[in-house]
Order: C-alpha cells, then sequence, then structure tokens
C-alpha cells in the first residue's frame, strides 16, 4: 500500500494531470485519500474539489474523462504526476485542451489557445 502524506496540505495533496502521449500539463487539482484510492481502483482520474468540497470523477458530466496510464510520486510522497490518455477535447472545465492556456506576457495574461 502506498501511503501518500495527506497531513501536510489538510488532507489534499496536488494531482499534476501530464498527456500520456506528449507529455502536454493539461490541469492541476487535489486530491484526498479517497480520490486518490478511487484512481488507483478504477484507473479514471478522480480529485477532490475545494471550492465544493466534493469528490469529483474527472469527465462525470463533461465526458472528458482522463485515463490513468501511469502515477509518480514526488520524493516527499505529498504530490502526484498522473500520464492520462485525455477522451474529450478539454481537460479544464472552460472548454480548452489544457488549463494553462494562457501566458504572461509584458504584466498581462494573453491567451494562447482557442476553445
Amino acid at each position: 500500500m502506498i501511503n501518500l502524506d495527506f497531513k501536510k496540505l489538510g488532507g489534499l495533496v496536488p494531482a499534476i494531470a501530464q498527456d500520456n502521449t506528449t507529455n502536454e500539463i493539461l490541469m492541476q487539482a487535489f486530491m484526498n485519500k479517497e480520490a486518490w484510492e478511487l484512481t488507483l481502483k478504477t484507473g479514471i482520474a478522480h480529485y477532490y474539489s475545494r471550492s465544493r468540497s466534493t469528490l469529483w470523477k474527472k469527465g462525470e458530466t463533461s465526458g472528458n474523462i482522463q485515463l490513468v496510464k501511469e502515477i509518480r510520486v514526488d520524493c516527499d510522497e505529498d504530490c502526484v504526476l498522473l500520464k492520462v490518455i485525455q477522451k474529450g477535447e478539454a481537460a479544464c472545465h472552460t472548454g480548452k485542451r489544457s488549463c494553462f492556456y494562457r501566458i504572461v506576457k509584458d504584466g498581462q495574461l494573453i491567451v494562447d489557445e482557442k476553445k
């Protein structure tokens, strides 16, 4: 059994989703212990929503699920990297492929990707 350190952030660990083929960073979210265990059990990314205080299966409403192909855990065992196959067009709730679609340039945020 893998024991992640959920104590440092009040029961959560950061989770980064990365495209398994292109290595593009798709999103960053948080997992609680239940989300972690469901991800391991099902092979589908599960996260914990801090704003809604609830567990969520990625793509449950949008259909844009993330199939987990590999999981990496950092040296402190308090952050995970999910290498995923992104099913559907978008990982971001805004409809963009990645949540990281803006670039800081000259003190402003510039959109670098279209929906």
